[in-house]
């Protein structure tokens, strides 16, 4: 057997991570890489309680082993992700008045309309790129809608996020053309920012430089922040979603048959894909009160990676985890993270999904994808394709 190494830069774990993580529960579930001074926790047990204790592990130093994107200054791109109390309690109190459960369900009208303007002439030609012509597409223009991004300005930042995220290999940071791209999308959301203060809209943008959390507003920086946020893990994490949720219930024809024969069951098709093979696979803790771990002690400044792929696939808690079945319970999945810096899009990933899966099985019968057109994303953290080429039967 050979030795057990894992890199979150490993094009071959971009490929296929599962067998590897399925060898860090067994024989390192606390795993040492020295190449790029981190650990990591596969287990399912192990991930949930490091995300439950935050006097031991921080969000401080970001979510992410990038050396552009690690340190002290992480919140400056990574908005609250890279905060922890009090100053995560104050970001997350304000943004969050946006993302409550009635104004996300309010959502879905418009999003089903936003997909069908990409489907139906997608669906027209039989043949589409289901990435580029249509899951791509979507996450954006809703995101955009929420923000106030006009709808001429959608694709270059589409552009730009895509490029902030890609790897190349042997490359262990955003690349030049990623840093030309953040940079690009911080310029934009400041001319967005002054528009909006001096012609204010009901959009997100002016929602949060108008709102105040016990007498205390967001500071430009922050918002931008956020809004940059929004772009990168809002956009590119759902893209992904949809794809991996296409692409497993192709490969499983017989769970496929399941959802097309009931609509109902896009719920637990879009539950299962979250953990067979979520969007997000690894989120980067720092140590901040020294733990012991697996009888290893951890002290102050240990960078620990929580595989979220690898706890959605612990036998311990899934029975025959790497089977693909909508049918199973899926209620201790780690998607979204857990506690207090669970995902605040969850359930706007979640509508989304669901509505473009919804207004797919609507239409098609059946579908089928060109294997050799499939092609992955090459990021340290998010999971997904890049194209899709698909043919569809149509109703």
């Amino acid at each position: 057997m050979t030795a057990l190494e894992f890199s979150p830069y490993d094009y071959r774990i971009h490929e296929d991570p599962f067998p590897t993580y399925a060898r860090l529960r067994d024989a390192a579930p606390l795993y040492r890489n020295d190449e790029f001074d981190f650990w990591a926790l596969s287990r399912h047990a192990d991930v949930v309680a490091a995300f439950r204790n935050l006097d031991v592990f921080s969000n401080a130093n970001g979510v992410s082993l990038d050396p552009s994107a690690y340190g002290p200054h992480a919140h400056r791109t990574m908005s609250l992700l890279a905060t922890d109390p009090p100053l995560h309690t104050r970001m997350r109190s304000i943004v969050s008045k946006t993302f409550t459960p009635k104004k996300i369900a309010a959502l879905e009208p418009r999003i089903r309309a936003i997909t069908l303007g990409y489907l139906e002439p997608a669906l027209d030609g039989g043949s589409f790129d289901f990435i580029d012509e249509l899951a791509g597409k979507v996450p954006m223009d809703v995101i955009s809608d929420l923000v106030g991004v006009p709808t001429a300005d959608r694709a270059e930042l589409r552009r730009l996020a895509d490029l902030l995220i890609h790897r190349e290999e042997g490359t262990f940071d955003v690349t030049p053309e990623g840093f030309e791209a953040a940079i690009g999308l911080f310029s934009y959301y400041d001319e967005l920012m002054r528009d909006r203060k001096a012609h204010p809209r009901d959009d997100l943008t002016t929602e949060l430089l108008t709102t105040d959390y016990d007498g205390e507003r967001l500071t430009d920086d922050e918002i931008n922040a956020f809004l940059f946020l929004l772009v990168v893990a809002g956009n590119e994490t759902t893209t992904k979603l949809l794809g991996n949720a296409w692409y497993w219930a192709w490969e499983n024809p017989d769970e496929r048959a399941k959802v097309f024969a009931d609509r109902e069951r896009i719920h637990d098709w879009v539950e299962e894909t979250l953990r067979y093979d979520g969007s997000t696979q690894m989120v980067l803790r720092t140590v901040k009160s020294p733990i012991e771990l697996h009888g290893t002690e951890l002290g102050v400044g240990e960078r620990v990676f929580l595989l979220i792929g690898s706890a959605n696939r612990d036998e311990r808690v899934f029975d025959r985890p790497d089977d693909y079945d909508i049918d199973r319970v899926t209620s201790d999945l780690l998607a979204f993270g857990s506690g207090r810096h669970f995902c605040l899009g969850a359930l706007l990933a979640r509508l989304e999904t669901r509505a473009v899966l919804d207004e797919l099985l609507a239409r098609v019968i059946d579908y089928d994808i060109d294997p050799d057109g499939a092609q992955r994303v090459h990021s340290a953290n998010v999971r997904g394709f890049a194209h899709l080429p698909t043919t569809v039967v149509t109703r």
